[in-house]
C-alpha cells in the first residue's frame, strides 16, 4: 500500500478500522423499542437515518445477534425515540447487554400499535417496517412513519468518542 502525501499510512479495511472511523463522526442517540407477546424490547442506537419525505420513512441497523433481533425480526411496528441530553443514563441502560431495560427508573407505556413509548423523549415516531436487509453482521431496517410527536423539550443527546454527550454551541 503506497502512503499518500501529508497522510499517515491508511490501514486495510477491517472492523477495528470501521470503529475507529466512526467514533470520530458524532451521532445523535435513538432508542428503538418492540413488543412482542406482552414483552417490550430496545436498543440504544446511533444508526438513525431520515430516508425519504414522501412516504416518510427513516432506517437503522440492528445487530443480528442482538437480544432484540428476535423480535424486530418479526413484528410489524417499532417505536423510534430520540434522546434528549439528559438520558446518559437511559441510553447506557438500552445499550447495556442483559440490563433490565423496561424495569425502574425507565418510564413508558403501551403506545400505538403496541409499541413501547418512553417518557421524557425529545421526539417519538412509531413506525411499520417496510423491509429488513441483510447488511454484514447487521439488518438494515427499513419503517415508514405512521404517527409521532416532535414536542419534548431539551438538546439532543450524542454519541462520539465511544462516549454520550451534549450537544455544545
Amino acid at each position: 500500500m503506497t502512503a499518500l502525501p501529508g497522510l499517515s499510512t491508511p490501514q486495510l479495511a477491517s472492523p477495528a478500522l470501521l470503529r475507529s472511523v466512526f467514533r470520530r463522526h458524532a451521532a445523535g442517540v435513538a432508542v428503538i423499542t418492540a413488543q412482542s407477546g406482552g414483552s417490550p424490547v430496545g436498543f440504544t442506537a446511533t444508526s438513525l437515518t431520515s430516508v425519504s419525505a414522501e412516504p416518510p420513512m427513516i432506517s437503522f441497523g440492528v445487530g443480528a445477534r442482538a437480544s432484540s433481533w428476535p423480535v424486530i425480526s418479526e413484528t410489524e411496528y417499532v417505536g423510534v425515540h430520540i434522546l434528549g441530553e439528559h438520558q446518559r443514563e437511559l441510553a447506557d441502560t438500552f445499550a447495556r447487554s442483559g440490563a433490565d431495560r423496561f424495569g425502574a427508573p425507565t418510564g413508558w407505556r403501551e403506545g400505538p400499535e403496541g409499541v413501547p413509548v418512553l417518557d421524557d423523549v425529545l421526539a417519538w415516531l412509531v413506525c411499520r417496517i417496510v423491509a429488513r436487509v441483510p447488511a454484514g453482521d447487521h439488518r438494515l431496517i427499513l419503517a415508514e412513519v405512521v404517527l409521532g410527536d416532535p414536542s419534548g423539550a431539551g438538546r439532543p443527546l450524542l454519541y462520539h468518542q465511544g462516549r454520550f454527550n451534549g450537544l455544545r454551541d
